[in-house]
C-alpha cells in the first residue's frame, strides 16, 4: 500500500471517529479537546501528505501547525465559553 493510500485511510477513520462523537451526542470539554485535537491531527495530515509541505523547511511546517493550533484554540476557546 502507498503511504497517501494509508494516509487517506486514517483520515477517513479519524473522520468517522469525529462523525460518531457527533451523532452519540456527547458533551462536555473532553469532547471539544477530542474533536479539536483530531481536526489539528487531519489538518497537519493533510498539509504535509496531500499539500507536500513534509518535504518543505521546518519554518513553513511550523508555520502551518502554528496556524492549525491558533484557529482550532480560538474555536474551543468560543466553544468552552459557551459550555455550561
Amino acid at each position: 500500500m502507498r503511504p497517501d493510500t494509508g494516509i487517506w485511510l486514517l483520515l477517513l477513520a479519524l473522520t468517522a471517529t469525529t462523525f460518531g462523537v457527533g451523532e452519540a451526542g456527547l458533551g462536555g470539554v473532553w469532547v471539544i479537546g477530542l474533536v479539536m485535537g483530531l481536526a489539528v491531527l487531519k489538518g497537519y495530515l493533510v498539509s504535509g501528505f496531500f499539500m507536500g509541505l513534509r518535504r518543505t523547511r521546518l519554518l513553513w511546517r511550523l508555520l502551518m501547525l502554528g496556524w492549525l493550533v491558533g484557529v482550532v484554540g480560538t474555536v474551543a476557546a468560543l466553544c468552552l465559553t459557551a459550555v455550561k
